[in-house]
C-alpha cells in the first residue's frame, strides 16, 4: 500500500508546495454541487497537513485561491471565502494540538475584511508554534507577489535616500527580501493534483528549481498514501540546480 511506502527521512524536503487541483470535477463526476467539491477538498487538506507535520516536514505552502478565481461565480467564491473561515475557526485546536503554524501569502488588502482578519487572527494565535508551518496562499498570485515585493522594495528605496540609485541596487536578494515570507526558504517540491500540467501562476518566483509532481488523481481523492508516493518520487530524483555531476 502507497501508505506503507519507506522514506529516507535525511531527503525528505523542506518546503513542500500544492496545487490543490479538481474539486470541481469530482463534484461534477459524482453530480454533486460544485461547492460539495470544495468541502470534501477541504477535508483531504486537513489529512495532509497532518501527513505533512507527522513526517516532520517543515514548511508547506497550499494554494486555496488564486488572484484569478475571483472569475469564479459569485456564489462560488462566497462559498470558497465561508468555508477558509468556517476551518480558521473551527480547527484551531487542531493546529494547537498539532503545533502547527498557520501564514498566510497572498494580497490580503484585496481579501474581504472579515476573512482577512481571520487569517491575522490564526496567524497571531499560532505564531509560537515550533512545528509545521502551514503557509496559505489565498488571493495568491506569483505575479502579483512578485510586483507587490518591488513596490514595497520601492518604497523601502524612498524612504531611504542615502541607498544606491536605482537600477544599480536591483538584484535578486534585493526583491526576495520583500517577498510576503522571505524567511521561509523556496520549495523544493510542488506537487499538482488533477491531471493537469501547468503551474497556474503558482510560486513562480520561489519555484524556479522546486521539482515537479503530477497527479490524475483529484483532491478529493487525496490521502496521506498519496503524498507518501509523492515524497518517495521525489527522492529519487538527482537536483543539480543547473549545474552537473562530476
Amino acid at each position: 500500500m502507497a501508505s506503507s511506502v519507506v522514506l529516507a527521512g535525511s531527503r525528505l524536503p523542506r518546503h513542500i508546495g500544492i496545487i490543490m487541483d479538481g474539486n470541481g470535477r469530482w463534484a461534477q463526476r459524482k453530480n454533486l454541487l460544485r461547492t460539495q467539491g470544495h468541502l470534501e477538498g477541504l477535508k483531504s487538506a486537513k489529512k495532509i497537513v497532518k501527513a505533512a507535520s507527522d513526517l516532520h516536514i517543515p514548511f508547506l505552502t497550499l494554494y486555496v485561491f488564486s488572484t484569478e478565481n475571483w472569475k469564479r461565480t459569485a456564489e462560488e467564491v462566497g462559498f470558497i471565502m465561508g468555508l477558509v473561515k468556517q476551518h480558521l475557526k473551527a480547527e484551531l485546536d487542531f493546529y494547537r494540538e498539532n503545533r502547527i503554524r498557520i501564514r498566510h501569502t497572498g494580497d490580503i488588502q484585496g481579501l474581504p475584511p472579515d476573512i482577512a482578519r481571520e487569517l491575522e487572527e490564526a496567524g497571531e494565535d499560532t505564531r509560537s508554534f515550533e512545528g509545521l508551518q502551514v503557509i496559505l496562499a489565498l488571493n495568491y498570485g506569483g505575479r502579483d507577489a512578485i510586483v507587490r515585493a518591488v513596490r514595497r522594495w520601492l518604497a523601502s528605496c524612498e524612504k531611504e535616500p542615502g541607498e544606491k540609485p536605482l537600477p544599480a541596487t536591483v538584484t535578486e536578494e534585493a526583491i526576495r527580501r520583500f517577498l510576503d515570507n522571505p524567511d521561509i526558504p523556496d520549495p523544493d517540491l510542488i506537487i499538482r493534483t488533477g491531471g493537469e500540467y501547468r503551474t497556474s501562476n503558482f510560486l513562480l518566483w520561489e519555484g524556479a528549481y522546486a521539482e515537479y509532481y503530477f497527479s490524475e488523481l483529484l483532491w478529493p481523492d487525496w490521502t496521506e498514501g498519496d503524498l507518501r508516493s509523492a515524497l518517495a518520487a521525489y527522492q529519487e530524483r538527482e537536483r543539480r540546480f543547473g549545474g552537473r555531476k562530476p
